[in-house]
């Protein structure tokens, strides 16, 4: 176990290396862990002005790039080798809450933010790709589909989720309710192209098939707290 003098938000794997992993933290920060290297971070790199509260890394094979997160409603790339940051992607007017790497489209990510959109980026160019008006309310979760690389799903506070196909933005393909409060995360499943699984304030994990005509397959009562994380493996397909 590694500590840190701040809150942890997020923690994501090395795509290339099993020892490695990044987190980030209260205080702005990402920190660079090596599992074989227990001592402290090998790396800190402090950039955000306020809470980096999302870390991912790219799941190309062709680059190692890693997405920040923060409250400073910026989002920034990094490359691991590179000891500073080495871009800034500013425009949403909120908080961001979420930032994740297209597991199909090399340099892109989505990010979800505060101030109620859903937004597409391209490393390769400064500003936004697309702005989608996702909610009338605070959007907490994004997750990209990973059999459709044009289909992103979002989690949000008014406690709905909704599936965004980029290439008609105008309205979502699907809305999902029965959530009670709001939605703190949503994931794809890797292993059904229509499968998603969310989960809530309301203490809920909740499993979907947005194909189906009653898409909320099993609702799972659990936790006695708020919900605030899930995945889902990718090894077992009946594990999250």
């Amino acid at each position: 176990s590694f500590d840190w003098n701040d809150g942890l938000f997020d923690v994501t794997w090395s795509e290339n290396n099993e020892n490695v992993l990044i987190t980030c933290s209260g205080d702005g920060s990402l920190q660079i862990w090596d599992m074989a290297k227990t001592k402290g971070p090998l790396q800190v790199y402090k950039e955000h002005t306020l809470e980096a509260y999302s870390v991912d890394w790219s799941q190309t094979r062709g680059e190692q790039l890693v997405v920040s997160g923060s409250w400073d409603q910026a989002a920034k790339l990094w490359d691991p080798a590179v000891g500073k940051s080495l871009c800034t992607f500013k425009g949403h007017e909120g908080v961001i809450y979420s930032t994740i790497w297209s597991p199909h489209i090399p340099g892109c990510f989505a990010s979800a933010s505060g101030d109620q959109t859903l937004r597409i980026w391209d490393v390769k160019t400064p500003g936004v790709k697309l702005v989608i008006p996702a909610h009338q309310a605070e959007v907490l979760s994004c997750d990209w589909c990973k059999y459709d690389e044009n289909l992103l799903v979002t989690g949000a506070v008014d406690c709905s989720l909704k599936g965004w196909d980029l290439r008609n933005i105008r309205q979502p393909v699907f809305a999902l309710l029965g959530h009670t409060y709001a939605i703190r995360r949503v994931k794809f499943s890797p292993f059904h192209a229509t499968l998603l699984a969310s989960c809530s304030y309301d203490f809920t994990v909740r499993f979907w098939d947005f194909s189906k005509p009653n898409p909320l397959l099993e609702t799972v009562e659990h936790h006695t707290e708020f919900t605030c994380g899930l995945d889902l493996s990718l090894h077992n397909r009946g594990q999250v």
